[in-house]
């Protein structure tokens, strides 16, 4: 496996960072995750555009030009081997402040450290969107957004991984967060959405959220389709009421969701709705890909 390390490639027992690395010691860093189909990225331009906007927002300044990010996101697919015909590539781009001594101030970092890292998508079992998954509804609630702002993807993950916890302890397939309002959220690594009524309906950004890039696809698609689209503020209440439920994310794109706890949702299976949005994908994800080289 090859990772980029700086400023070159090297082997993933070379691909070492210092202790004193500010993103290991106080998780002070941002990061974006891409996929391929084959060797075409997905929504590539607008993922680095969100790794900017995250950057900036934290006063990070990533150390590569932006005219080189294509060339070094496909040079890792290709020294990887994947990003084929053979096999769709898994991207992920971290950035961390970098090197320095101990404390809080940035500035203690005179250089951010880049990684990063490919490695072979591997497909959603076709049981799991077959007959959707089973959620847990988490204790642990979303990060106030004035405490931190869910448009930085930031690499401090722990409140995602204290959800995600209760999740493995109740075997369900994620957990969903509801926020300081007792309003629905997302999950720990996607964004969520329900039909009722006939109307696809999805948690406003402000209800401390991140404006997934898949998302806005789909209410791109539903739209497209027909079927309204409406972002608001919903509790668990709207959710129980709900016909279909599904999740987003660019790894899996549209996941089903058949249970939340113990209520099933609609008769306990993905819906026709959800179904046709899964189709409507699929069938336009070139609309969405880099142009081919």
């Amino acid at each position: 496996m090859w990772v980029f390390l700086n400023d070159r490639f090297v082997r993933k027992e070379e691909a070492v960072v210092s202790v004193f690395d500010h993103g290991f010691l106080y998780g002070d860093g941002v990061y974006e995750t891409l996929r391929s189909y084959g060797s075409r990225i997905f929504m590539r331009d607008q993922h680095l555009a969100r790794l900017r906007r995250s950057a900036e927002a934290i006063g990070l300044d990533i150390p590569i030009p932006e005219s080189q990010w294509p060339e070094l996101l496909h040079e890792a697919m290709y020294r990887n081997g994947i990003g084929n015909a053979q096999a769709d590539a898994y991207l992920r781009i971290t950035v961390s402040r970098g090197t320095g001594e101990i404390g809080l101030d940035p500035s203690l970092c005179p250089r951010a450290t880049v990684v990063i890292m490919a490695k072979t998508l591997h497909p959603t079992p076709s049981a799991l969107s077959r007959d959707g998954v089973a959620l847990t509804v988490a204790k642990t609630r979303r990060n106030l957004p004035e405490a931190l702002s869910p448009q930085i993807k930031s690499t401090n993950f722990l409140n995602n991984i204290l959800a995600k916890r209760e999740s493995i302890a109740a075997g369900t397939f994620d957990s969903l967060f509801l926020n300081w309002k007792d309003e629905l959220t997302e999950c720990t690594i996607s964004n969520l959405f329900f039909i009722c009524g006939g109307t696809l309906h999805t948690p406003a950004l402000d209800c401390g959220i991140l404006d997934g890039i898949t998302r806005t696809i789909v209410m791109t698609l539903a739209q497209e389709e027909g079927l309204p689209v409406q972002e608001g503020h919903y509790h668990l209440a709207d959710l129980q009421r709900a016909e279909e439920c599904f999740l987003t994310n660019t790894s899996m794109e549209i996941m089903p969701v058949s249970r939340v706890d113990s209520l099933a949702i609609g008769d306990g299976r993905p819906g026709p709705l959800t179904r046709r949005l899964q189709t409507r994908f699929a069938d336009s994800r070139t609309r969405f890909l880099e142009p081919a080289s």
